[in-house]
């Protein structure tokens, strides 16, 4: 017997948090330790100032977001400037997990994070897809 879809719920904020952080003490140690003190924040969609800020139209084209000074750019004797953050999106995970359907939530999720982690680390967006090419 299978079970009806209709009477599942869709992910909720926690769980998302639940998976990230699942995703998060996944990573090796090395690359957990250069994460430092970040911070892992789930919402729904990116706020419309953010938005505007990187001219994205759609809510839904945004599934994370690095916030925050690269360790790269830190003064070496003082603290951040500001603190480093990951936005997850939830809407927009959920609406690529399921346009996709051939990659599970989990994976999604721990995608997205590493990526902005990556931005945490200073790499841009080509050093990130070629280190994502070199992994496959």
């Amino acid at each position: 017997m299978t079970t009806p879809w209709t009477d599942q719920l869709a992910p909720s904020l926690d769980d998302f948090a639940r998976l990230a952080e699942e995703a998060f003490a996944g990573l090796p140690d090395l690359f957990r330790q250069a994460a430092g003190e970040v911070v892992i924040r789930i919402d729904d969609f990116a706020d419309e100032e953010t938005l505007r800020d990187l001219e994205i139209e759609d809510p839904f084209e945004l599934t994370g977001l690095y916030s925050g000074a690269h360790i790269g750019e830190r003064d070496a004797m003082g603290p951040a400037p500001e603190p480093s953050r990951v936005f997850l999106y939830r809407r927009p995970i959920l609406d690529e997990w399921c346009e996709r359907g051939d990659v599970g939530l989990a994976e999604i999720i721990a995608h997205v994070l590493i990526h902005e982690i990556g931005h945490h680390l200073g790499l841009d967006d080509d050093q990130i897809h070629a280190i994502e090419d070199d992994d496959d």
